[in-house]
């Protein structure tokens, strides 16, 4: 009897081992590996050529995918990629569909000359595969709309001990959606991966720039960016924060102005992380940006009194959650901030809210 029940346990163990073994070799095979610098097309023109104005205005938001509201607890946030210990692993279709319905309302009755939106699901599993970047564009019609993907994967086998309903497939990235033509749109990639076997299903970071003619010969260069989370120490984010200053300063030196706008999954530089929750930060820590990144002039824009980021470990609850500030805009010295808001949802579309900039060309 022990001895069946031991050659039992040993089928059982020898499953599990090739599962795994299969798991890490089909996501080897099939890792997507972009190029550094690809061409984005814009799905749809913009109704304006050039900007008149001098006055333009910005909204940044990740949007969650659609899948990361209010009643949203997420087990990747616990830390546990084997077991899911009750917590989402998806929301229910219906959330989806309440949280989507959201960022549809949010685009078409904001005025804002550009939205910068991440985590927008292009195809994927966790969202019911609803192409939420032609949903956003409809609601844009006279707007240019691009899509540069930053996780593509045909199947991400987590939680690892619960495959008969893991994350699945994911193809999701930034959009950015302008009420002006861009000159030119392309994803570079950011540096810097996670180790094997992590980072074949993890994010490939990007960050979509665009540049769009002003009248007065100059090009404003608008960089959607979403920099890397569940990042240990940091060491991903310096290796980006570098990558993307150079490119920042390359452009300001051309004569163009710079607006930088989305999820930096860092505080602003000299900013408390805490600031919101001072002392109840429920184990939670975030890294801020070097308050010397940028040489003087450049400004980071943001609104101090509201959160643009909470944790999804438990389902939303006020002053139990964790909040904190990582959604802000850069602009270069050349341009002036009129106006900064962060938009109060009570995270009920998504694990961020969204931040309004209203900015001056000078």
């Amino acid at each position: 009897m022990i001895k069946k029940a031991l050659k039992i346990l040993g089928w059982f163990f020898l499953l599990c081992a090739l599962y795994v073994a299969g798991v890490l070799l089909y996501g080897t095979l099939t890792d997507w590996q972009p190029e550094t610098v690809i061409d984005v097309k814009p799905a749809q023109p913009a109704a304006e050529k050039i900007i008149n104005d001098s006055i333009v205005s910005f909204a940044i938001w990740n949007v969650g995918y659609g899948g990361l509201g209010a009643k949203s607890n997420f087990f990747f946030d616990n830390g546990d990629q084997v077991f899911s210990n009750g917590r989402m692993i998806r929301s229910p279709r219906e959330s989806v569909d309440e949280y989507i319905a959201g960022a549809e309302l949010f685009v078409s009755s904001t005025k804002s000359d550009f939205f910068l939106l991440q985590e927008v699901d292009y195809d994927s599993k966790r969202s019911y595969y609803i192409n939420q970047f032609d949903r956003y564009r409809e609601k844009l019609p006279n707007y240019a709309a691009a899509f540069a993907a930053n996780y593509k994967n045909d199947r991400v086998p987590l939680p690892v001990a619960e495959p008969w309903r893991v994350y699945g497939r994911v193809h999701s990235g930034l959009a950015t959606f302008s009420r002006f033509q861009p000159l030119k749109s392309e994803r570079y990639q950011l540096p810097g991966k996670f180790d094997w076997p992590t980072r074949i299903f993890q994010l490939d970071r990007c960050v979509l720039k665009q540049s769009f003619s002003v009248k007065n010969g100059k090009e404003l260069v608008v960089f959607n960016v979403h920099n890397s989370a569940y990042d240990k120490g940091g060491k991903l984010k310096k290796q980006q924060v570098e990558f993307l200053k150079k490119m920042f300063l390359a452009e300001y030196e051309k004569g163009n102005y710079v607006v930088v706008g989305g999820d930096w999954n860092q505080v602003p530089p000299n900013f408390p992380f805490d600031r919101f929750m001072p002392g109840n930060t429920g184990g939670y820590s975030q890294i801020s940006i070097p308050d010397n990144m940028m040489p003087e002039g450049w400004l980071w824009a943001f609104d101090p009194t509201t959160p643009t980021n909470r944790k999804t470990k438990e389902i939303y609850t006020p002053q139990v959650s964790f909040e904190t500030l990582i959604d802000f805009f850069l602009i270069s010295p050349n341009m002036k901030i009129k106006k900064v808001k962060g938009i109060k949802q009570g995270f009920r579309f998504s694990d961020h809210q969204p931040v309004w900039m209203q900015a001056e060309l000078l």
